[in-house]
């Protein structure tokens, strides 16, 4: 992308930097310490998919439906103040509600 420079070297001198940097050795394990030992590609695998399962939110319960909707400020404010889960509580004291009366 021009003009939104990250770095202030250039693409030649990046080349040099990289070029400099000796081979990794190939790494030879012995057996000996259980905690040096390379991972599988199956381990691999398996790490990177419990990775991927732990990112973004967590899956929700499948019985909610999202609804634009509009309350008094008021009644918004008093479920507000009582800090975070007010959406649940809300959601909680229309139910209790409904035991009650029938929606229609």
């Amino acid at each position: 992308m021009r003009g939104s420079k990250t770095n202030a070297m250039t693409r030649k001198e990046v080349l040099t930097a990289v070029r400099a940097v000796p081979p990794a050795q190939d790494f030879v394990w012995d057996g000996k310490d259980e905690d040096e030992r390379p991972a599988t590609a199956s381990e691999l695998h398996e790490a990177l998919e419990a990775s991927r399962k732990l990112r973004g939110r967590p899956p929700g319960s499948g019985n909610k439906e999202q609804v634009a909707i509009r309350f008094d400020n008021d009644v918004l404010t008093a479920f507000r103040t009582a800090g975070p889960g007010w959406q649940t509580r809300m959601n909680a004291a229309l139910r209790d509600w409904l035991k009650t009366h029938s929606p229609g």
